[in-house]
């Protein structure tokens, strides 16, 4: 499945919008799936409180571009170290509506073992969805949302959508 999904090589110019990234981190379980790992936020947060995301964020200056921003705030979310990144490529950035930022994917290929250790300030919980089970488009709903659809796909009791849903959505072709 490792062939089948979708990203660039090179990294996408994200234009004059205020630029952060997202690390999609995706491993190898010992049944031979590939998995996800997702955040879910806490409702204490001052953005996207409670949603399902990517670990990442806004640049800090020390950063080398996205994939130092992506790869740093994946390590202080949940513990993943810059050493088990294998980058892969990226997606074309997302536009998020709510916080006019653009947001470069970086997908990336994560080796194990894992340790995740979560930061119990950014997040509450750490899913790790099959690839398989997020590429079922029957397990995938929308509702109508201005000119667009918003996809939804559940998770165990909670919801992934938004940003992030659009995002898991390219990587494996459903769009």
């Amino acid at each position: 499945m490792w062939d089948q999904l979708h990203h660039v090589d090179t990294h996408p110019e994200p234009g004059d919008k205020p630029q952060a990234a997202v690390l999609i981190p995706l491993y190898e379980d010992g049944d031979g799936d590939i998995r996800m790992i997702l955040t879910k936020r806490p409702d204490t947060m001052p953005t996207h409180a409670g949603h399902i995301s990517f670990p990442g964020g806004r640049p800090d200056p020390g950063d080398d571009g996205p994939v130092g921003t992506a790869i740093r705030e994946a390590h202080e979310e949940v513990g993943i170290d810059a050493e088990q990144v294998e980058v892969l490529g990226f997606l074309e950035p997302i536009d998020t509506v709510e916080f006019t930022l653009m947001v470069v994917p970086v997908v990336a290929r994560i080796a194990t073992p894992l340790d995740l250790v979560r930061s119990e300030r950014e997040v509450e919980k750490i899913y790790h969805p099959r690839l398989s089970d997020l590429a079922d488009s029957a397990q995938w709903a929308f509702v109508p949302w201005q000119s667009w659809k918003a996809w939804y796909f559940d998770l165990g009791g909670d919801t992934l959508w938004g940003a992030t849903a659009h995002m898991v959505r390219l990587l494996l072709r459903l769009d």
